[in-house]
């Protein structure tokens, strides 16, 4: 999971909005998608969540870790680009390796329903009695075609705060 949770005020995101100067220069990779942005009242927080190929990988059973924008004066005073920085979890994240399963033929047949190519922007994971199929990247125009797909299947998207999936159950 190469994801990770941007904090921000919603003042810098009018200032942003309004096209004034920022105090921060961004040091988020070229790469960087935005998935998903939550306004929480209460912290007077905006997190967003963002995916990059340049981020350390993460299991998924571990939180979203935070990536901290810097400041203008900190990028300039930064020695090593940011290329060559990795991302570490929290330090009370833990990295807990799932059992492999055996897929069985309903998981494999579940899989060959989608074609090569959305196969290709999906993840397969067997939680209990569902398969639950969760797309790596933004999904523009396929993801009606995989809707229906996973709909065919008895399927349904399950939207989430941060993360949405596909649940697809096992028969």
């Amino acid at each position: 999971m190469k994801l990770r949770i941007v904090k921000i005020t919603p003042e810098l995101i009018i200032q942003l909005l309004q096209g004034k100067q920022c105090s921060f220069s961004s040091n988020l990779p070229g790469d960087t998608e935005l998935l998903d942005l939550k306004l929480d009242l209460f912290t007077k927080q905006v997190m967003a969540v963002v995916r990059s190929d340049n981020f350390e990988d993460i299991a998924e059973s571990c939180p979203i870790p935070e990536f901290t924008l810097r400041t203008s004066a900190e990028q300039k005073a930064a020695t090593k680009p940011f290329e060559n920085t990795k991302i570490e979890p929290k330090p009370e994240a833990r990295i807990v390796t799932a059992k492999t399963v055996q897929p069985n033929k309903l998981e494999i047949k579940m899989e060959n329903e989608f074609s090569p190519d959305q196969r290709k922007l999906l993840s397969f994971q067997v939680k209990g009695d569902f398969v639950i199929v969760k797309p790596i990247q933004f999904l523009k125009e396929e993801w009606e075609d995989i809707n229906e797909v996973v709909r065919s299947l008895g399927g349904k998207w399950v939207k989430g705060d941060i993360i949405s999936y596909w649940e697809i159950p096992l028969r």
